[in-house]
């Protein structure tokens, strides 16, 4: 007998996984995570269980949200010495470390945030951060062309590890849209 998914979506139930989309699309390859949910968002059929959002720089103002999930998966720039483009991919305290040294210009409010939601007794069961090394974050609103072809490394990184705390998100057919709303600045600049 197969039991449940924790935090399985339900009236008043927590979503039982939270992908958040985190950076800024007018500051190039930090906008990496954003872009990466919003083509989630428009290539995929996305259960009810799963909650995609397009966190940007928004910070403590996200905590009802990681608050509400059983499950976080942090999706953004990381930087590290590695070449742009490369696929990083943390769990456990290796987050918190990551958040604190190595994610770009809005790293405080990223540790913030999860500090604080342990802080009310409401931290996920986990959290992993996604995220690709960036090559340029500086004002402008496309990505570097590594970061970019790296992408649907990133987003395939992403269905697998939804795929391992037990969802599904299968393609929609090709040009059928998204039935949700993608943010107008990161459907312009982000994908």
């Amino acid at each position: 007998m197969s039991e449940a998914p924790p935090h399985a979506a339900g009236e008043g139930a927590r979503p039982a996984v939270l992908v958040l989309g985190l950076g800024n699309v007018l500051l190039g390859d930090d906008g990496v995570g954003a872009a990466a949910v919003a083509r989630l968002e428009r290539d995929y059929r996305i259960p009810p269980e799963v909650r995609l959002v397009e966190g940007g720089t928004l910070g403590l103002s996200l905590l009802d949200e990681i608050a509400e999930a059983g499950h976080v998966i942090l999706v953004d720039a990381v930087a590290t010495d590695e070449e742009p483009g490369t696929l990083v991919r943390l769990d456990g305290a290796d987050v918190m470390d990551a958040v604190r040294d190595r994610l770009s210009v809005h790293q405080v409010g990223v540790a913030d945030l999860l500090n604080a939601a342990r802080l009310i007794g409401r931290y996920p069961l986990s959290v992993v951060l996604l995220g690709l090394v960036p090559g340029r974050i500086g004002l402008g609103v496309g990505r570097t062309s590594v970061v970019d072809a790296a992408l649907d490394e990133l987003t395939d990184a992403i269905l697998r590890e939804v795929q391992t705390l037990g969802y599904q998100l299968d393609l929609r057919p090709q040009g059928s849209g998204g039935d949700r709303p993608i943010h107008a600045l990161t459907r312009h600049f982000g994908m």
